[in-house]
């Protein structure tokens, strides 16, 4: 019996012990969530009027998807020369190639993309440009990773793409073929905010969920089928995987939505392009700046994102300036109604704090600043 007993005890400290360590797991979930959300906040979007002269400060976007045998020394060259020579931003390089988005005053930029070019690999690499400011980024990142867009699918190959066409060409194939769709290979919530008519979206919270987003357009595979993104990148790949899946004409548009843009504004294009920096909504037209996104709980006209609260969910969402303060900066009543720590009480007075300037209105344009 004393052996039961010991036994017993045992087992009860073992659970007990579980307990903990699983507590502890949530905590610590719970801690990173709220790192993130925090770090998200902080970045206050800074809205374009197109119609203003030139600014100082360039944002450069681009990729080459070309083999670079040694990514770690790649990056760690490339970071040491962005940090000597004032460039922030965000840059990937894999052994497939790189993928970046940088800003900095023009004469930094011109010896960037030099520097850039003198590189045999990267010689006839193509740059986007658009206006920012020095707040665009405020860091560099140089990072390395397996895929240069991120789907983890084995077998997909950039140079197995769709044909690329040109904006002109697009708006060729949309006026003459009625068996024409496209397909935006973006994110759900880059499509909210602004997307090409009677485009067809993907439910993605990122381009891993391609795969089972795919699966929701089976019936468009004898369509002809036009993918875009924000400045191609993610076509490449996703565009290759539509090949892959048995789509018999798959197009893709060169240059993406920002190059249309430039090209083609104030044609099929309606709203603005989500960017992955402190803009968040740039314009894409240069006269039909229309807010076509709405606010997800009243659904009242709105481009404002925003993270929850909650960090545990910590889901970015659109919301207006009403709902903002009547719902805490929570995406719903569940979130709202969320039992919080003494560190979430004072980030959400910060967020307050964040989010009261990002509604105000630009009467000429109609963007928020």
């Amino acid at each position: 019996m004393l052996y039961y007993g010991r036994l017993t005890a045992i087992l009860l400290n073992m659970i007990e012990l579980d307990r903990t360590s699983l507590e502890y797991q949530r905590m610590k979930i719970a801690e990173r969530a709220a790192r993130k959300a925090k770090k998200r906040a902080e970045l206050e979007p800074i809205r374009i009027d197109p119609n203003a002269p030139a600014e100082e400060y360039i944002v450069l976007t681009y990729y080459k998807y070309v083999p670079i045998e040694d990514p770690d020394k790649f990056a760690a060259d490339h970071l040491r020369w962005c940090k000597e020579n004032g460039i922030k931003g965000r840059i990937l390089v894999a052994k497939v190639g790189i993928n970046g988005t940088c800003a900095a005053p023009r004469e930094q930029i011109e010896k960037y993309k030099q520097m850039c070019w003198a590189d045999p690999r990267l010689a006839d690499m193509w740059f986007k440009e658009d206006i920012g400011d020095q707040y665009t980024f405020t860091k560099i990142f140089v990072r390395v990773k397996e895929e240069l867009v991120t789907l983890k699918v084995p077998g997909i190959r950039a140079e197995d793409c769709g044909e690329h066409i040109t904006p002109a060409q697009l708006n060729e194939m949309i006026e003459k073929d009625p068996n024409v769709v496209l397909v935006d290979m973006r994110n759900r919530y880059e499509y909210d905010l602004g997307h090409f008519e009677k485009s067809v979206p993907l439910e993605m919270e990122s381009f891993k969920d391609l795969p089972k987003a795919v699966d929701q357009i089976e019936n468009l595979k004898d369509k002809t089928v036009i993918t875009y993104c924000t400045y191609g990148v993610r076509c490449e790949t996703g565009s290759a995987y539509l090949k892959k899946r048995g789509f018999k004409k798959v197009y893709q548009l060169n240059g993406g939505i920002g190059t249309y843009g430039k090209e083609c504004p104030d044609m099929y294009w309606k709203g603005s392009m989500y960017v992955f920096d402190r803009r968040v909504g740039a314009p894409i037209n240069k006269t039909k700046n229309l807010v076509i996104s709405e606010c997800k709980h009243c659904g009242t006209s709105c481009d404002v994102f925003i993270n929850c609260v909650n960090a545990e969910c910590n889901a970015m969402f659109i919301c207006c300036k009403n709902c903002s303060e009547k719902m805490e900066n929570a995406c719903s009543e569940a979130c709202k109604a969320h039992q919080r720590n003494p560190e979430e009480k004072d980030f959400l007075v910060m967020l307050k704090r964040r989010y009261a300037s990002r509604y105000s209105e630009n009467p000429k344009t109609g963007m928020i600043l």
